[in-house]
């Protein structure tokens, strides 16, 4: 029996993988859940699941769960530092790492430091504090289990090949919604149109950051600390289909790829039973109905949030993590409608020029410069709103 600590349980990531925690009970055993404001489902999940532990955003909330739930026997967390407790669960065998953005970044850090095994959904820890949490990884011999479906690919195909055989990664995306608009038709897109992904079910968010490929850039970046690659040996391609969920080219000129219908609980499934593989409830994927599989070059100049995190990833050091902030901020003043679809780019590039290049040693660190980029991000936005 496997014990769960999962990170996010409201989200698309948090209730996919209730749903195989649900197909099988034998297997698995959630004991401990965090989540941010949706009660609603967070109740549902209590009711089900049974956790020892359960943390929520607000102190308000906390309060109403318990008035909810008198009998049960759950202690009832809230805030930052109950998110962490919830990571650092003694019981705890896995914790799956589901918060949306650099948000998730203290408590998986924290998992780490316990010695826990890990599986992230939340790559922006990766992007923005990569070589602190890899450090902490080979110091306590564990492995990052990757949920994103690229890198979850790239992990299958991986195991029992040589990394040293490894040539180059093909990281797949599916280009968004927009794939086919010219630039001039991308300055009128309005948020309900970005918001409609043309293959897969995700939060608000990394819809949009699928749709300015920015989400693509982040996982660039992901892939370069996961794997240990230069970002030089990762080349990006369309693959409108999303049925290739990315592939790896070996010395030997070989290419082997993963691939599968575009629901992510196949890689949930495979990151929470690794080294095993269980049923997902996914369906199987029929290759008689597949019509073609299309592959193309990525526009630099149509996607610019994916040229930046390109630019991002060569300087390294701080930039990384000034790009996902001020990225952070930008998308949230799109779904708000203060900003323009093409203007999110201009928000981050702005912030990345402005930011002068440090090292980044601590988490401190981190959060010092998460904390710039995003008050940098907030001003070039008022600006912009004035102009």
């Amino acid at each position: 029996m496997k014990k769960i600590a999962l990170l996010g349980s409201t989200g698309s990531i948090g209730k996919s993988t209730m749903d195989i925690v649900a197909r099988h009970p034998d297997q698995f055993k959630v004991t401990a859940l965090a989540a941010g404001r949706n009660l609603e489902i967070l109740s549902q999940q209590i009711k089900l699941f049974k956790p020892s532990l359960v943390s929520v955003h607000q102190q308000e909330d906390a309060q109403k769960l318990r008035q909810q739930f008198p009998a049960m026997p759950a202690e009832i967390v809230y805030g930052d530092e109950g998110v962490v407790a919830v990571a650092c669960h003694p019981d705890a065998d896995l914790v799956i790492s589901a918060i949306v953005g650099a948000a998730g970044l203290r408590p998986t850090l924290a998992a780490l430091k316990e010695g826990k095994n890990v599986a992230l959904a939340n790559k922006e820890s990766l992007v923005i504090a990569g070589k602190i949490m890899t450090d902490e990884v080979r110091r306590h011999d564990k492995v990052i289990l990757p949920i994103d479906s690229e890198h979850n690919a790239i992990f299958q195909v991986l195991r029992g090949n040589e990394r040293d055989a490894l040539k180059r990664i093909l990281l797949t995306a599916s280009g968004g919604p927009f794939f086919k608009r010219s630039l001039d038709e991308l300055r009128g897109i309005s948020v309900e149109e970005a918001l409609k992904h043309p293959n897969w079910d995700m939060g608000a968010k990394i819809t949009i950051d699928s749709a300015t490929m920015m989400n693509k850039g982040l996982e660039v970046i992901e892939a370069t600390w996961l794997f240990g690659v230069g970002a030089d040996q990762i080349d990006v391609h369309i693959h409108p289909q999303s049925i290739v969920h990315s592939m790896v080219e070996f010395i030997d000129g070989s290419i082997l790829a993963q691939l599968g219908v575009p629901d992510m609980r196949c890689a949930i499934s495979y990151a929470m039973a690794y080294p095993q593989r269980i049923e997902s409830g996914v369906e199987s994927l029929n290759l008689f109905e597949v019509e073609s599989l299309n592959f193309y070059k990525p526009d630099l100049k149509k996607f610019r949030c994916l040229y930046l995190a390109m630019e991002a990833v060569r300087v390294g050091a701080s930039m990384p993590a000034v790009l996902n902030a001020a990225n952070e901020i930008a998308v949230a003043a799109f779904l708000e409608k203060k900003i323009g679809f093409l203007d999110i780019a201009v928000v981050v590039e702005e912030a990345m020029l402005a930011h002068p290049i440090k090292d980044l040693i601590t988490l401190d660190d981190v959060l010092e410069v998460d904390g710039w980029a995003r008050r940098q991000a907030q001003d070039i936005i008022q600006k912009r709103g004035h102009s």
